[in-house]
């Protein structure tokens, strides 16, 4: 199979598809691998050690997307890149389909398989594909948060950790997931007072094992959520909904009652967030005011650590990547329930329910687009 991995081109994004490890995988297994020029600077990797791996580099994204079968990316196509997609390609990345509807719409319209890591499901019924970067996105909330919790970035002046004889900052973790679980081990680290939210029980009884009297777990009801969030310093968005979009947990009215200078960081942005008053920004513009709340509600977090996300996340998808190149899409699928899960748009028919539902499509089970 010819498989393209195009330099990514959304906003500080400096991630890449695959490392030059990961391509040496594919090539070595007989596969041609095409990689735009300096398509990994951003995550420290030169075309040499690519070319050093059996990858061919070619000039651009139109090349690559030429040539290729399979597009492997780490962000979702922005329009200019689903522009050059066709029926014949099988595109395998992040696509946070159901915030997103004009995304949605170029790929149906592309008639392209499109393979979301983010749904991609293990046979115990956990993400796989989405946890390598729910980790470092819930590790890095706390330290954009603390960081926006500084004077000079308009938040309160407050010191998370505290000092001897100066309370800590308080940390208000909305789940206890993925993110939620990361978030809670950086800021216990820093020695703030943690709160962290949560419905699931056997969450709440994990995270009480692990840190006992550092944390305090609270059973997520409308009146304990808004208790905690006008109570914080910090608030960190970690809810999700595996391929739907992120319930507004967090009311406009609740927002405008925190103390001046508090701060919000919506993890949960990629899937719309779950603050009313998020929208999503950059890492060139990462925050924004809304009723003297601090915002960050950047939407590729981790791009911002791209050396330590590309080999987290290739660690993850290099597998799934072999099995879709050594046995083709359609065969992978059929045989891996899992892989089967991570199909959200076939030949111009939505296969995600959660994204049919958000958007208004009709959904078309996998099963049946695969077998047609």
């Amino acid at each position: 199979m010819k498989i393209g991995v195009p330099a990514e081109i959304k906003d500080a994004e400096r991630r890449v598809g695959l490392t030059p490890g990961s391509a040496g995988e594919l090539a070595g297994r007989g596969h041609e691998v095409l990689i735009e020029a300096n398509a990994g600077i951003g995550s420290g990797f030169s075309d040499a050690e690519y070319i050093a791996a059996g990858s061919t580099i070619v000039a651009d994204a139109d090349a690559v997307f030429e040539q290729a079968e399979m597009i492997i990316k780490v962000k979702e196509p922005q329009a200019n890149e689903r522009a050059k997609l066709r029926p014949h390609h099988t595109l395998f990345t992040y696509l946070h389909l159901a915030p997103d509807a004009a995304q949605t719409t170029d790929l149906i319209a592309s008639g392209a398989t499109c393979i979301a890591y983010e749904t991609v499901r293990d046979s115990r019924g956990l993400l796989p594909l989405l946890t390598p970067m729910s980790q470092v996105a819930g590790r890095m909330s706390i330290q954009a948060g603390a960081k926006s919790l500084e004077a000079p970035q308009g938040g309160a002046g407050v010191l998370l950790g505290g000092v001897p004889g100066v309370p800590a900052g308080k940390v208000v973790v909305i789940g206890g997931g993925v993110v939620g679980r990361n978030a809670v081990q950086m800021a216990v680290g820093l020695g703030a007072e943690v709160t962290v939210l949560d419905r699931n029980p056997a969450v709440l009884e994990d995270l009480d094992d692990r840190y006992g009297p550092s944390i305090r777990t609270v059973y997520s009801t409308g009146p304990a959520l808004e208790q905690h969030v006008l109570d914080a310093d910090l608030v960190i968005g970690a809810v999700l909904v595996p391929g739907a979009a992120a319930p507004k947990l967090v009311t406009a009215d609740m927002v405008a009652r925190m103390r001046p200078g508090s701060v919000v960081v919506d993890v949960a942005i990629d899937q719309g967030g779950c603050f009313e008053t998020s929208h999503a920004t950059t890492h060139s513009d990462p925050t924004y005011m809304v009723d003297d709340v601090v915002h960050y509600c950047v939407a590729n977090m981790p791009g911002a650590v791209p050396r330590t996300s590309t080999f987290a996340l290739n660690n993850a998808t290099l597998p799934y990547a072999i099995a879709l190149a050594d046995e083709g899409p359609e065969a992978a699928m059929l045989k891996r329930p899992d892989l089967l899960a991570g199909l959200n748009v076939y030949g111009g028919a939505v296969t995600e329910p959660a994204v049919a539902e958000a958007l208004g499509y009709e959904f078309v089970a996998p099963t049946t687009v695969l077998a047609a």
